[in-house]
């Protein structure tokens, strides 16, 4: 089979299409005939050596790509019950040690790491939206806000952003999205009661919509202290890339590390199986154009996911 592999660091130059056997599923886990994976900043961080060079992961000879998977079971090892040969599944991996991971034709998981597939959705579309709605759904949990309480998310319109607004939305938060002028209809489309552009000084712009501040913030966009201002005294504030400034205002700080949660990833399938969420796919490249891929993520601008195709 097919599968991306990085052998060196640096540029989308050193990504290559590795030709290997078809990995066989040992006991507990589950081989997937992948239909799409998507390609995610997380991707770039291992072509580039970071999860290394940050210490998230140890050195070695090969690693492999891909986060978010969807697709078909192939085959079930020993003593997997909860998934069948035939059964379309979507699935979400974070361990950094995997040498083949799910930008591949197939790829071998853990059966925890494997929620159902929704009846009726292309495999293609489910492939984009485990690691970002995931990851939307424990920065809400990890806010802890009620009904009725003002959210302010940045970045709304990107991968996690845009889904927080969603997400926000159906647990009956009150939504402030932060965003480019031109992503303003996108964002009321999908639930925000105001929209922030993103050349507006944003602690000011808050506070005048919702006098002293919002009750929680999710700062997908990396403003840090800028986001931090816009929310009240003893609020929440979670950074999504482990830069949360130092607390102050008795503002609950949090550097979010999503993990993979069957649970949650069944229930964000049915969401979007149910049009709930939404599920959004900007472009597919096929498996051997990965590096035009992650060059098409790492230019930006996106309004969906990058999946490649197998």
């Amino acid at each position: 089979m097919r599968a991306v592999v990085v052998r060196e660091f640096g540029g989308p130059e050193v990504l290559q299409i590795a030709d290997v056997p078809i990995p066989e599923p040992g006991a507990g886990e589950v081989l997937v005939r992948v239909a799409g994976a998507s390609v995610n900043f997380a991707d770039v961080m291992v072509r580039t050596g970071a999860n290394v060079q940050y210490g998230a992961t140890a050195a070695r000879e090969q690693f492999g790509l891909g986060t978010d998977v969807a697709g078909t079971v192939e085959a079930v090892g020993a003593d997997v019950t909860t998934f069948a040969v035939g059964d379309a599944v979507v699935g979400t991996q974070e361990r950094l040690d995997r040498a083949l991971s799910t930008q591949a034709e197939y790829v071998v998981l853990e059966a925890w790491e494997l929620a159902p597939a929704p009846a009726g959705v292309d495999l293609v579309d489910l492939a984009s939206f485990g690691l970002n709605a995931t990851t939307a759904d424990q920065a809400l949990d990890a806010l802890d806000l009620g009904r009725g309480d003002r959210l302010l998310v940045t970045g709304a319109a990107g991968g996690v952003g845009l889904y927080a607004v969603e997400l926000a939305k159906l647990r009956g938060l009150r939504v402030v999205a932060q965003a480019r002028a031109s992503d303003e209809q996108l964002l009321r489309a999908a639930g925000a009661e105001h929209v922030i552009t993103s050349t507006d000084d944003l602690a000011a712009a808050v506070r005048r919509l919702v006098p002293g501040g919002v009750n929680g913030a999710i700062d997908a966009a990396n403003l840090q202290a800028v986001a931090a201002d816009a929310v009240r005294h003893g609020g929440a504030f979670v950074s999504l890339l482990n830069s949360a400034p130092m607390a102050r205002r008795e503002v609950a700080m949090v550097n979010l590390a999503w993990h993979t949660d069957p649970d949650r990833l069944a229930k964000l399938a049915g969401y979007a199986g149910s049009g709930r969420i939404s599920l959004r796919v900007a472009q597919t490249y096929p498996l051997e154009q990965v590096a035009a891929a992650q060059e098409a993520l790492m230019a930006g601008g996106l309004r969906g996911r990058v999946v490649l195709v197998p």
